[in-house]
């Protein structure tokens, strides 16, 4: 069987694509790959893309060139975990006091690893994981 390597992009969906933009970019530090109208895709750690979308922007297909993408569209709160380094977490904490973006809760794996839970500006609910939270990670 052919098998699947990573997780290449995911999308949450949002009500104010400026406001989001800020928040990723300018909160969480992404790298902003491309932005428009209906969407900004963000760089994660060089391995993945964060695209979120303006929600009700992409219900329908778009043409591109190379072929259709077909409409898509999510509502309601979603989850997302980033993977971070063990020994930037306090920082993260510091970062997140500075930006006034309130920690939820803060959970200890029994493998080892340490989340930190967040919302964005649109309620979804962020994580900010250290290694031992899973098996493959």
């Amino acid at each position: 069987m052919p098998k699947l390597s990573a997780v290449l992009e995911s999308a949450l969906y949002v009500d104010d694509l400026s406001r989001a933009k800020e928040f990723y970019e300018g909160s969480l530090g992404l790298p902003l790959l491309l932005a428009n109208q209906r969407m900004c895709a963000f760089d994660v750690g060089g391995t993945s893309v964060l695209l979120v979308f303006l929600r009700g922007g992409s219900n329908e297909d778009m043409p591109t060139p190379g072929g259709t993408i077909p409409g898509h569209d999510g509502h309601g709160p979603l989850h997302m975990a980033f993977a971070v380094a063990a020994e930037e977490l306090v920082a993260w904490e510091q970062r997140l006091g500075e930006r006034k973006i309130p920690i939820e809760s803060r959970v200890t794996w029994p493998r080892g690893g340490t989340s930190l839970y967040f919302r964005d500006p649109d309620g979804h609910v962020l994580e900010l994981a250290t290694p031992g939270l899973w098996a493959t990670y």
